[in-house]
């Protein structure tokens, strides 16, 4: 059993890690803090070549990994979250074209997505479908050549901003969940529109509507009625990548709550030398490390055992998003006042650790994924 990277990960991780250390720190503290995507953090990842990491050789890419993806959501993490977004959103559009589209398709976009000449944004929750997926109200009607969209969809990541859009709507509304189908839709789509929503932490999202909105029947993905199989394989995917930003994120707030109680002094010593801060650095410690190898785990199964890791993937995000959480309030709770303090790290890693146990499936929907397997 071998807890080590490759040779050739652990260079990625490298690189990945003095990039975002030259290139990202400088500018973290003012993009993380937008509600709208940052043109320039996206060409720096384009410059990067980390989009090639989404996306098959044959259309530009180096080939798609579990653990590569994970490996770089991590280390974006750790430094930005709004580069991280712009990685992860549209990798959740580039994984369901990569995997179910037609070589048209695969050539359209996929080549745009690893040179960075395109941000996707994947369309799958609506005002009263969230963990329902099945709930789901928009609709697609087939008129000769065309489908006719209509249906509002709402906290669409990057929504507003994206050029290409993998979305879900119901061509069939009579056969449930088998009739769903999934569409790849272009920004300048007539009858398309975004605006924005606002969060309790900085993140660039909006809501979708779709008004008699036609597209070509060319711009369906995989057949009618595989909607709900490529939403969930896609998010079984990068459900586990979730986990590895949670990790990413939750590593900061760690070494900044080190580099604080080292330095910080309070009674004539360093707050580091009180047992009760040992305490706290010590179960953080190992909590993260908890977290880190569950992700890891869930990503070298999907790359070399198994497709099939919705388990796997639901325990790395469920106890990774939640550990962060943990994490980050210990780290605000060792810097006292500061930690509270506007614009301060650990403050912004605060308000910004709550999103990821919602979205991608909620921390009840990944114990009832996993309570499943478990019974079945």
């Amino acid at each position: 059993m071998n807890f080590q990277f490759t040779n050739e990960q652990e260079m990625l991780r490298k690189e990945i890690r003095r990039f975002a250390r030259e290139k990202l720190e400088p500018i973290a503290a003012e993009v993380d803090e937008l509600d709208e995507v940052s043109w320039e953090v996206a060409k720096m990842l384009a410059d990067q070549d980390l989009f090639c990491l989404l996306t098959p050789k044959e259309y530009g890419g180096i080939g798609p990994t579990a653990t590569n993806v994970c490996i770089a959501r991590e280390e974006l993490s750790r430094v930005s979250g709004h580069a991280d977004l712009l990685f992860a959103e549209t990798g959740l559009c580039a994984f369901p074209i990569r995997t179910f589209g037609t070589h048209a398709q695969k050539e359209k976009y996929l080549t745009k997505f690893s040179k960075g000449e395109a941000i996707g944004c994947y369309a799958l929750t609506e005002p009263d479908a969230g963990s329902d997926v099945g709930g789901l109200q928009s609709t697609a009607v087939l008129d000769g050549n065309e489908y006719v969209l209509n249906g509002t969809k709402c906290f669409a990541s990057v929504g507003p901003f994206a050029q290409t859009y993998v979305t879900f709507a119901k061509t069939d509304p009579d056969a449930g969940t088998k009739g769903i189908s999934c569409f790849i839709l272009d920004r300048d789509t007539p009858g398309f529109t975004g605006k924005q929503m606002k969060l309790m932490g900085p993140h660039p999202i909006g809501e979708l509507t779709f008004t008699d909105c036609r597209v070509p029947k060319e711009a369906l993905l995989g057949e009618p009625g595989m909607g709900m199989r490529i939403a969930m394989s896609t998010l079984d995917f990068m459900r586990m990548s979730v986990g590895a930003h949670a990790v990413g994120m939750a590593t900061r707030a760690f070494e900044e709550a080190i580099s604080y109680a080292k330095t910080r002094k309070a009674f004539g010593q360093p707050i580091a030398e009180f047992q009760n801060t040992q305490f706290k650095l010590a179960d953080m410690a190992m909590e993260l490390d908890a977290a880190r190898l569950l992700v890891y785990r869930a990503a070298w199964m999907r790359d070399e055992v198994t497709e099939r890791v919705s388990k796997e993937a639901s325990m790395a995000k469920l106890f990774a998003t939640e550990m962060a959480g943990r994490m980050a309030d210990l780290a605000v709770q060792i810097h006292g006042g500061y930690g509270v303090l506007r614009g301060t790290t650990v403050e912004r890693l605060y308000r910004a650790i709550r999103q990821p146990r919602v979205y991608e499936g909620t921390s009840e929907i990944q114990r009832m994924v996993i309570g499943r397997h478990i019974l079945s």
